[in-house]
C-alpha cells in the first residue's frame, strides 16, 4: 500500500456501511454473510421492514458497522419501510447518522432495475459502491459479466458477491480496506437528462433520467442484453399462475400441510409425552409430599410439559412454510391472490403480512409497512390476527386430540381435516371482515401489485435448518421464560389460600384462582366455558401457549391420587361436553390478541385507538362464534 493510501485505522473502525437494494436482491443474505448474523431472509418483498445492524471485519481485520436497510426500488418512498431506507441513506433520519458509504446490492440477473438506485445516488453525489450479487446464477446459465467494464462505465467501484456461499463476500471485505473508498464521491459525467415532457413532475423526470443512466452504463459495458429466465420456471408459472389451476394448487398445498401436521407428529409427540411423564414420576419419587413437590410436578412439569409436546407440530408447519418461501412460490401466491385482495379494497401486497401472521401476528403487522395506502394498511393490521398463529396450534392440537376421533374419512385423517377447517375459517373470516370494512370505509381503487418473480429453485438445506432452529428457539424461550413464569404464578394462585380441613371439593376451588375462575365463569357460561377454562384464559392473554400449560396445572391440582399424573386430554374429555370443546376451538379462531401483539399495533399506529378497536372487535367475534357453536352442537349432540 502506497503512502497516499495510508489509512486511518481508528477512523475506519467508526465507519458505517449501508446495504441498499431492491427487494429480492439477496441483500439480507449478504448482510448475514458479512456480519455472521442469522436474520430472516426470503425471496419476496416485505421480509426486512426495519433496520438490521451488525459488525463485520474487513480482510485486514478492521471493524465496520453494517446496516441492512429495507428493500426499495427508488429514493422516493412509496411505503413506510421504503421511507426508513431512504431517510437513512439520504441523511434525513432523526434516529440514524448518515452512512459513510452505501453499497448498492443488485441482482446479477436483473441489473438494470438495481442500477437505477445507483444512478439516483450518484446523481445526488453520495459515496457508493456497487455489489453485483447472485453471480452463481449467472454462471449457472453459462454466462459471465464483465464487471471491470461496468466499473469503468460507472466510475464507481464494482465488486461481485454471492451471499449464500461461504467465501461469497471475500472480494467485498477486501475492497472495504481501500482508504479512498470512504471519501470518494461519484464524479463520472452523468447521461444528459431527457427533456421533461409537459406536465411530468420532477419525481417522474428523475426516475426517467436514472433509468436512462442505468441503460447507458449497461450499453457501454456490453451488458444491455437481459439474461433469460429459466425455461422451467416459465413452464411452472403456466400452472401456478393460472387463475383456476393455480388456485387449486394453492388450496391442495395448504390441505396437505395440515394433514402432515397431525400425521407426521405422532411419533415425536409420543416421545415427548413419555419423557415428561418420566420426569414427573422421578420428581414425585425424589421429593416428599408437600408444596415443593406440588410446585415442580403440578406447576412446572404439568405446565411446560403440556406445551412442549406440541413442538413437533409447530416445526412441521414451519418446515412447509419455509419450503414454499425458499422455493420462490410465495410471490406467485401473492400475485394469484391479488384479484381477490382487490375485491376487498386491498392488494396482493397484503398477502405477505397475512402469511407472516401464520407464524405470529407481530411480524405480520410490522410487514404491513410495505403497504403504501394507509387505509389498506390499517385493514391488513385488523385482519392479520385472524390468520391462525403458531401459538394457537398447541390449543388446537389438544382439543382436536381430545374430542375428534383418530379415524380416517375417505382415506384422510379426520383430525387433519378439522385443523384445516379451523385455519380456513380464520381466513374466510378475514376475507369477510375486510369486505365489510371496505363497504363501511371510503371507496377507492386498490393499489396495483408490482412484485418481481424470482426463478424457482430448490431450497437450501442450511436455510431450512436455520429457520427451523430459530422457530424452535423462540418456542422454547417462551416455554422457559414467559410460559414457565406464568405457570408458576398460576400454581401459586391455585394453591393459596389452602383449603381448611374437611373442605368439600378440590383444594383449587378454595384458592384465589378458583374464586376468580368462578366469577369469570358467569361471563363465559353462555358459551359453555367452566371455571377451569376461565382461569386458563387469563394468563393466555400474555401468550396463547400458556393456555395448555394453565389447563394442565389447574386439572393437576383439581385431581387426587393417581389421577394427578394423567394426561390432560383424557381429563378434559371426561369433564367437558363436546359442545364445550368445539366452542373453545372456535373461540381461539377469533380470540383477542396477546398483549405483545396489541403493544406492536400501538407502536405501529401511534395510539391506543387501533389496539382497543381490534380487542373489542375480536372479543365480540369470538364470543358470538363460540355461542353459536355451543348452541348448535348442544342441540345436535
Amino acid at each position: 500500500m502506497s503512502a497516499a493510501q495510508t489509512i486511518d485505522l481508528g477512523a475506519l473502525a467508526q465507519k458505517r456501511l449501508a446495504l441498499l437494494g431492491n427487494p429480492n436482491c439477496g441483500k439480507t443474505a449478504l448482510f448475514n454473510r458479512l456480519t455472521g448474523s442469522q436474520q430472516k431472509v426470503g425471496n419476496y418483498a416485505g421480509v426486512t421492514v426495519e433496520l438490521k445492524r451488525g459488525l463485520m471485519k474487513t480482510a485486514a481485520g478492521r471493524s465496520v458497522s453494517v446496516i441492512d436497510l429495507p428493500g426499495t426500488y427508488s429514493l422516493h418512498a412509496g411505503s413506510e419501510d421504503e421511507a426508513v431506507a431512504c431517510s437513512v441513506v439520504l441523511g434525513r433520519s432523526l434516529q440514524e447518522r448518515a452512512p459513510d458509504l452505501t453499497a448498492v446490492i443488485v441482482d446479477a440477473t436483473r441489473l438494470r432495475r438495481g442500477l437505477r438506485l445507483a444512478a439516483a445516488l450518484r446523481r445526488l453525489q453520495r459515496p457508493l459502491l456497487l455489489v453485483v450479487n447472485m453471480m452463481d446464477r449467472v454462471r449457472a446459465q453459462g454466462r459471465e459479466l464483465d464487471l471491470a467494464r461496468l466499473e469503468r462505465a460507472m466510475g464507481v467501484p464494482v465488486v461481485e458477491a454471492t451471499g449464500i456461499v461461504s467465501h461469497g463476500a471475500d472480494a467485498l471485505r477486501a475492497l472495504l480496506d481501500r482508504p479512498d473508498l470512504w471519501q470518494r464521491e461519484a464524479t463520472a459525467t452523468p447521461v444528459a437528462a431527457a427533456a421533461e415532457p409537459e406536465g411530468l413532475n420532477s419525481e417522474a423526470a428523475e426516475a426517467e433520467q436514472d433509468d436512462a443512466q442505468a441503460h447507458a452504463w449497461l450499453a457501454e459495458a456490453g451488458l444491455d442484453q437481459a439474461l433469460p429466465h429459466h425455461a422451467w420456471s416459465r413452464r411452472l408459472d403456466t400452472v401456478f399462475l393460472h387463475p383456476v389451476l393455480g388456485s387449486l394448487v394453492l388450496l391442495v398445498l395448504l390441505f396437505l400441510v395440515f394433514q402432515a401436521v397431525f400425521s407426521w407428529a405422532e411419533w415425536p409427540k409420543g416421545l415427548i409425552e413419555a419423557g415428561a411423564a418420566q420426569v414427573g414420576q422421578a420428581v414425585t419419587a425424589l421429593l416428599p409430599d408437600g408444596l415443593l413437590r406440588s410446585l415442580l410436578v403440578d406447576g412446572v412439569v404439568a405446565g411446560a410439559g403440556g406445551v412442549l409436546v406440541f413442538l413437533p407440530q409447530i416445526l412441521i408447519l414451519f418446515f412447509f412454510i419455509l419450503m414454499l418461501e425458499e422455493s420462490g412460490y410465495l410471490p406467485r401466491a401473492a400475485l394469484l391472490l391479488d384479484r381477490l385482495m382487490g375485491g376487498l379494497g386491498l392488494s396482493g401486497r397484503s398477502f405477505i403480512p397475512l402469511l407472516s401472521s401464520f407464524a405470529c401476528a407481530i411480524p405480520g403487522i410490522m410487514a404491513a409497512r410495505t403497504i403504501a395506502d394507509p387505509r389498506a394498511r390499517r385493514v391488513t393490521m385488523m385482519i392479520a390476527p385472524l390468520m391462525t398463529c403458531s401459538a394457537r396450534l398447541p390449543v388446537y392440537a389438544l382439543l382436536i386430540g381430545a374430542f375428534i376421533p383418530d379415524q380416517e374419512v375417505w382415506g384422510l385423517k379426520l383430525q387433519g381435516l378439522v385443523l384445516f377447517g379451523l385455519y380456513l375459517l380464520g381466513m374466510l373470516s378475514a376475507v369477510l371482515l375486510a369486505f365489510v370494512l371496505k363497504l363501511l370505509g371510503r371507496a377507492g381503487e386498490p393499489a396495483q401489485l408490482m412484485m418481481e418473480l424470482p426463478d424457482y429453485h430448490w431450497p437450501r438445506s442450511k436455510d431450512l435448518l436455520i429457520g427451523l432452529w430459530q422457530r424452535a428457539t423462540i418456542f422454547l424461550r417462551n416455554v422457559g421464560g414467559i410460559i414457565l413464569a406464568l405457570t408458576v404464578v398460576l400454581w401459586f394462585l391455585s394453591t393459596f389460600p389452602q383449603a381448611p380441613a374437611g373442605f368439600a371439593g378440590s383444594a383449587i376451588e378454595y384458592s384465589l384462582a378458583g374464586r376468580i375462575g368462578k366469577l369469570l365463569a358467569l361471563l363465559f357460561e353462555p358459551i359453555g366455558f367452566n371455571w377451569q377454562i376461565a382461569v386458563a384464559l387469563v394468563p393466555g392473554m400474555a401468550a396463547r401457549e400458556v393456555v395448555v400449560g394453565a389447563l394442565g396445572t389447574v386439572y393437576a391440582l383439581s385431581q387426587t391420587g393417581d389421577e394427578v399424573g394423567s394426561a390432560l386430554a383424557p381429563l378434559i374429555r371426561a369433564d367437558w361436553s363436546l359442545a364445550t370443546g368445539m366452542s373453545l376451538l372456535v373461540w381461539f379462531v377469533y380470540a383477542p390478541q396477546c398483549l405483545a401483539t396489541l403493544a406492536v399495533v400501538r407502536r405501529e399506529t401511534g395510539g391506543w385507538a387501533m389496539p382497543a378497536t381490534i380487542t373489542a372487535l375480536l372479543f365480540s367475534l369470538a364470543y358470538a362464534a363460540a355461542w353459536l357453536t355451543y348452541t348448535l352442537v348442544s342441540r345436535w349432540s
